[in-house]
Order: C-alpha cells, then structure tokens, then sequence
C-alpha cells in the first residue's frame, strides 16, 4: 500500500525531476536540464522510490534504465504534469484580455539577438506580466513542452512527431563554409580542407551536431581530426583563432561577427546541408502571440544576418 505519509510536498517536483531523468536517460543530464545538482535529483527520485516502495530506475546496469514500474510511472507522471500544466493554463486565461505568464525556449545561438525585442513585444502588445526565458537546444525545448514547462519555443526543431501543437516559419538558412581569416589554402574540396584544419563543429549531444555529422557521413566525409562544442559562440571562436574550419548557418554566426571576430566566410562545397527555425507553440493557447513572435524573429534576424554576415549570408537564407 502506498505510504502517503513518506509523500512529499514537493511530489510535484519530484515528479518533473522523474520525468526529465527518464527522457534523457541519465540522471546528471536530468538535473542539469531543471537547474539542480545531481544529488539533489537524486533525492527526488529516492523519495519516490520510498513513496512508492519499488525500485523505478535499475542502477545495476550502465547505463541505467527504467524498472517495470518506472515505465509505469513515466506514463502516468507525464499525464499528471500535463493536466496540472492545462489546469494552470485554463485558469490564467480565464476573464482576462492578456496572457499573465509566458514561458519561452529559445534557441542558444539566437537567444543573444532575440531577447530584448521578444521581451518588448510580449510585453507591450500582449500585455504579459511575467516571463520565463530558457535558452538551450532543441532537445531542452522538447522536453520543456512534452512536460509543458514551456509556452513557446523559438528552434531549430518543429517536432512533428508530437501532436497538439502549432507551428509557424521564421526562415530556412543553408550551411556557409566557415574558415580562419587568414586562411589561404584550398577551399573547394573538405577533403583539401581538413589536411590542413580540423573540423570545429557542434558535439553529437546537440540535434546541430548530429545532423552535420549524418549527412557528412552520406558524403562520406570523415574528417581525422575533430573539435567538438556546444555553442556556436564556442566554435566560432576557435575558428576565428586558426584552430579549425567550420560549417555554420548564418544565424549561427551572428554572436561571433558581432563581437568582430575574424572569419572568412564562403559557400559551402557540398550541397543539401540546412537548418529551419520555427516557433512552436500549444495548438490555440496563445491566440495571436506565436505568428507576432514569429514574424519579430524573421526581421530581427534578417536585419542581424544583413548587418554582420553580409550578403553571402543574406543568399543563403529563404524567409518565404
């Protein structure tokens, strides 16, 4: 029998830290994602553990996997976290002409730019008094609104294996050629490139990383040297140091050009290599919120892209 006097009041918590350790598999990565350290994780799930009086996670293999119970309690923790989540939602809504809470995902690289502008906006046409920003990548953003942490999320990834949502286009950017300024070897083979250079990219943790290093696999590319981050501030700065060349989008490299770094700047040699930003929101939630945040995104970038990249990174984006 459930011992509901070993509940916590923090069982709510709990659960989110549950739910965030089972999605990303790894209990450092779980507390990471909710701002805790890992012990502290830890102790949620212990407690949980003690509630319920059954083991939830199976911490005899490595890397270790939901119990039979665990599955069980993933399934319906979701269900809870979502039905408080619309609850919440409901009752913020209900007789009012604004929208009092806004919680936002942001992609990391566009955080910087976005930011200021976002904040005015909701601020000054939707009347919303308080907001939550989160920048990360994608994979935050979709656990941020699998377990409705999030209102909104401004990414790189339009989840359409998830349901119930609404997406709306800022702009799709091909990959640029991303070289040291000083640079003044071959430029029209990755091959010629990557004697001389590593490849700087973005680490196989992020969805970037992974979809660069995908499809230089069915180019069969496989550099011998590889430098890997999860930043586009990061990467950028290597290259800008000799360190490396990189493939980047235009958005990607706003930071960096901002802050003058020295990069040389070409079309990439191989073909098929892009990214698409989107605003993701709960179907109906927001009324008219999302195509405004959408619409502020496309120009401010536009104007960043035009103003620090140049026209070679002004022909490589599609804003259609």
């Amino acid at each position: 029998m459930l011992d509901r006097r070993s509940l916590s009041p923090s069982l709510i918590r709990s659960l989110e830290v549950f739910v965030a350790v089972a999605e990303t598999g790894q209990m450092r990565s779980g507390a990471r994602l909710l701002g805790l350290s890992q012990p502290a994780a830890s102790q949620h799930i212990a407690s949980l553990e003690k509630a319920f009086g059954t083991r939830l996670i199976d911490r005899s293999v490595r890397p270790a996997r939901l119990t039979h119970a665990g599955l069980r309690l993933h399934n319906r923790a979701q269900k809870i976290l979502h039905a408080l989540s619309d609850m919440e939602s409901e009752l913020r809504h209900v007789g009012q002409a604004s929208i009092s809470l806004l919680r936002v995902g942001i992609q990391a690289s566009i955080a910087t730019t976005l930011t200021p502008s976002l904040v005015a906006l909701v601020q000054s046409e939707f009347g919303v008094e308080d907001i939550t920003l989160h920048a990360g990548q994608s994979g935050n953003h979709e656990h941020l609104l699998r377990t409705k942490q999030a209102d909104l999320a401004i990414t790189s990834n339009p989840f359409l294996d998830m349901d119930g949502l609404e997406r709306h286009h800022i702009l799709k950017e091909d990959y640029l050629l991303v070289l040291p300024s000083g640079y003044d070897g071959p430029t029209d083979n990755l091959e010629a490139i990557q004697k001389r250079l590593p490849l700087v990219r973005f680490g196989d943790t992020t969805n970037a990383g992974r979809k660069i290093a995908q499809h230089l696999r069915r180019l069969r590319f496989e550099p011998d040297k590889v430098i890997q981050a999860d930043r586009s501030s990061m990467v950028t700065s290597c290259v800008s140091a000799g360190q490396g060349f990189s493939l980047l989008t235009p958005t990607l490299l706003i930071d960096g050009m901002v802050e003058n770094m020295k990069l040389r700047l070409m079309e990439l040699p191989v073909v098929g290599l892009s990214r698409t930003l989107t605003v993701v929101a709960r179907q109906g939630e927001l009324r008219n919120l999302p195509t405004a945040v959408a619409e502020l995104s496309k120009r401010k970038l536009m104007h960043q892209i035009v103003e620090h990249v140049g026209e070679i990174g002004s022909k490589s984006v599609d804003h259609a």
